[in-house]
């Protein structure tokens, strides 16, 4: 079990890293990190589905994401408030965007942990 739990850890953390780059990267631009922290969040959705022994779609991971996310309108909110400014936004942007990215990870490890198939889930 300890492999299993270092094993998301790794692509987590790995997934919020990246998260962060981006975010930091595109912080000027609001809403031009979108598509790309979408994709890292799915990919480390599907990665800790496998480690769980789950093979998921993309679609299905998107979906999860989708569920898993609906409820942090605090990025979008930061992110035109200060996400702009030079500097300040960037370091903004990047925290929100790995703190987001970690959540999701953590929600995600917790949803496949309770054995719930998520073929299942996102049918409903």
């Amino acid at each position: 079990m300890a492999t299993l739990k270092r094993k998301v850890h790794i692509v987590i953390h790995a997934a919020a890293t990246a998260a962060g780059v981006v975010g930091a990267g595109l912080a000027q631009i609001p809403g031009s990190d979108a598509p790309v922290l979408m994709s890292i969040q799915t990919a480390m959705i599907m990665g800790i589905a496998d480690i769980h022994g789950e093979k998921i779609t993309k679609a299905v991971a998107a979906d999860l994401l989708l569920t898993f996310t609906a409820t942090l309108a605090g990025r979008v909110i930061s992110q035109f408030l200060v996400g702009w400014i030079p500097i300040l936004g960037n370091a903004v942007n990047a925290s929100t965007a790995a703190g987001v990215t970690e959540a999701v990870g953590w929600a995600a490890h917790a949803f496949f942990e309770k054995n719930e198939k998520p073929s299942e889930t996102a049918a409903s």
